[in-house]
C-alpha cells in the first residue's frame, strides 16, 4: 500500500499498443490500396490514343473497332506455299516469332505472319478477353489479311495454351497446329489435380533464373536482342499480364481433353495437331502435356528429353518443329 503523499511512479506510456495500431492501420491502408488497384486498374495507354505510345507497327481493325499489330516474315504471302499465324507467349510480342531460318522459308515457300495479342505492345486492349475470344480474332486476322480460308497455327507457351480455343472454335479454318510448351489450366475438366501451373505466375514476370534449366540457361543469352522489352508492358501490366492470367487460368466451360480431331475426315490420313515439350521445363511442368497426349490419340506428342522451356529458340528447332508442322512428320520424339 502506498504511503500517504508518496508519489506512484507514472504508467508506462503505451508504446507498443500505439505502435500495432499504427501498423495495423498502414497494413489495411496498403491491402486496401491494392485491392483497389486490383478492381480499379488505371485505364489502359491505347497505342495512338491521346497521352498513349506512337503506333509504329502495321494494323488492321477488326469488327469491333479493335486493331491488331502484326509482323510479316518470310516470303510473300502472294508466293507462299504454306501460311502460318505464330502465336505469342506471356510477357511477350509480333517479334517474338518462332525463329524459322531465311533458308527454310525459302525451301518450302512459308509466309509467317505474328501478332500482339490484345493488350501487349500495340494491339487494342480488349476488356471482356476470353478463351473464345483470342481464336475469333486470329481468325479474323487471317481474313483482313487475305491468307485464304485455310492456315497453320504455332502457338508457345501462353500462346500454345490458345492452340486448344482454336482447335476448338475455328478448327474449319485449321491446316495444322503447332502446340510448344503450352501453359495448362489444371481448372479444365478432367485435367490431373495440381497445384503447379499456378505457382510460375509471380516468378515468370521476376523473371527467376531458379526457373530456367540448364539448357535454358544456355539458351537465355538469345534474349539480348530484345531492345523492344519496354514496348510489351506499354500499356499497363493490368491490360497485358494480369489479364491473360486471368483468361488462362481462370473457370473454362470445356476441357482440350473434350476435343475431337479436326482433321479425321479429311481423307489424307495424316496426323496434324503436334505438342511439343521440353521433360526439364520448370517454368510450365510437362506433366500434363503428357497426360492430355496420352488421352488425344490424335496429338503427335514430342518430348524432348534434356530440353527445358525455351527450347523454340534454340538453335534449329524451329525448323524442326515447322517441317514437322508442314510435311507431315509423325515421328514420336517422346523420351523413354
Amino acid at each position: 500500500m502506498a504511503v500517504s503523499g508518496e508519489k506512484r511512479p507514472p504508467s508506462p506510456a503505451p508504446a507498443s499498443g500505439g505502435t500495432s495500431r499504427k501498423l495495423m492501420l498502414a497494413l489495411f491502408v496498403s491491402l486496401s490500396a491494392l485491392l483497389y488497384k486490383q478492381l480499379h486498374p488505371p485505364p489502359p495507354k491505347i497505342p495512338g490514343s491521346p497521352g498513349g505510345p506512337p503506333v509504329t507497327a502495321n494494323r488492321t481493325r477488326l469488327s469491333d473497332g479493335r486493331y491488331l499489330a502484326y509482323l510479316e516474315s518470310g516470303v510473300p504471302k502472294e508466293e507462299a506455299k504454306y501460311k502460318i499465324i505464330f502465336v505469342h507467349g506471356f510477357d511477350s510480342c509480333r517479334y517474338d516469332a518462332l525463329p524459322i531460318s531465311t533458308e527454310l522459308a525459302r525451301e518450302l515457300g512459308i509466309y509467317l505472319l505474328s501478332f500482339d495479342r490484345p493488350g501487349y505492345a500495340e494491339s487494342d486492349p480488349h476488356p471482356g478477353r476470353t478463351e473464345k475470344s483470342i481464336a475469333l480474332d486470329i481468325a479474323e486476322l487471317a481474313d483482313n489479311l487475305q491468307l485464304g480460308n485455310k492456315f497453320y497455327l504455332a502457338g508457345f507457351s501462353m500462346g500454345g495454351e490458345i492452340m486448344w480455343s482454336c482447335l476448338k472454335y475455328i478448327p474449319q479454318r485449321l491446316s495444322g497446329v503447332a502446340i510448344l510448351g503450352p501453359v495448362g489450366n489444371y481448372w479444365c475438366r478432367g485435367t490431373p489435380g495440381t497445384s503447379s501451373s499456378r505457382r510460375t505466375s509471380g516468378p515468370v514476370i521476376a523473371y527467376n533464373p531458379a526457373l530456367l534449366s540448364e539448357e535454358d540457361k544456355l539458351i537465355i543469352p538469345k534474349f539480348a536482342h530484345r531492345t523492344y522489352m519496354p514496348q510489351i508492358r506499354q500499356q499497363g501490366e493490368h491490360e497485358c499480364l494480369h489479364r491473360d492470367m486471368m483468361v488462362g487460368f481462370g473457370k473454362w466451360s470445356w476441357s482440350p481433353l473434350q476435343l475431337e480431331d479436326p482433321f479425321a475426315g479429311d481423307g489424307k490420313g495424316k496426323k496434324k495437331v503436334h505438342l511439343w515439350h521440353g521433360a526439364e521445363d520448370l517454368i510450365v511442368p510437362v506433366s500434363l502435356s503428357r497426360y492430355i497426349s496420352e488421352k488425344l490419340p490424335w496429338v503427335v506428342y514430342h518430348e524432348l528429353p534434356t530440353s527445358g522451356h525455351l527450347f523454340p529458340i534454340a538453335d534449329g528447332m524451329a525448323d524442326a518443329i515447322v517441317r514437322s508442322l508442314l510435311l507431315g512428320d509423325d515421328d514420336n520424339t517422346q523420351s523413354a
